[in-house]
């Protein structure tokens, strides 16, 4: 494969339009595709200057899959493509009734296990983040295709809350189920 690899955004890597809607399996078969041609094992014979191309090219087509896999890491990446700066650390919503709800959620979520049925009541919670984090993916997409970038921006610091959210959700119930199983 070409050193224009590492010239290429990570939609046109993975032949995909660049769009937040994008085909998980299309991206994993893409990236295995990609991985056959470029990994280092296909150089152990080869030139320093081609193992080092190899490493930069395995390194940019796992930072493709990585970003295009994940709903926040891709919107960014979006947003970069068109010219705005974001950064994870550096970004938090302002829409206080927001916060408030995530507030509450996670006060929830710390008291999780002292309720009757833990598992039921976090099964609920996790479909409820999945529902909300489905309709702010459709609001960013949304707002992106309609060149609202700001209002994109926003959409991505909420998508970040959601994300933790399950993230907490998913290792809550781990521990659960791992008392359980105690």
């Amino acid at each position: 494969m070409s050193k224009d690899i590492l010239h290429r955004n990570f939609f046109e890597l993975f032949g995909l339009p660049v769009s937040y809607d994008v085909n998980l399996n299309q991206v994993q078969q893409q990236y295995m595709a990609l991985q056959k041609k470029v990994h280092p094992d296909n150089f152990v014979n080869g030139s320093d200057q081609e193992k080092r191309i190899s490493m930069q090219q395995t390194s940019w087509i796992n930072e493709a899959q990585t970003t295009l896999k994940d709903p926040v890491l891709r919107a960014i990446y979006l947003l970069k493509l068109k010219g705005v700066d974001f950064s994870l650390e550096n970004e938090t919503t302002m829409d206080a009734a927001f916060l408030m709800q995530q507030l509450e959620m996670r006060e929830r979520l710390e008291n999780i296990k002292n309720e009757t049925n833990p598992i039921d009541q976090l099964d609920a919670i996790a479909k409820s983040v999945k529902a909300t984090t489905k309709t702010m993916m459709e609001k960013f997409a949304q707002s992106l295709e309609g060149q609202q970038l700001d209002e994109a921006r926003e959409w991505i610091r909420k998508l970040q809350f959601m994300q933790k959210a399950k993230n907490e959700i998913n290792q809550l119930a781990a521990d659960i189920e791992d008392e359980l199983m105690s």
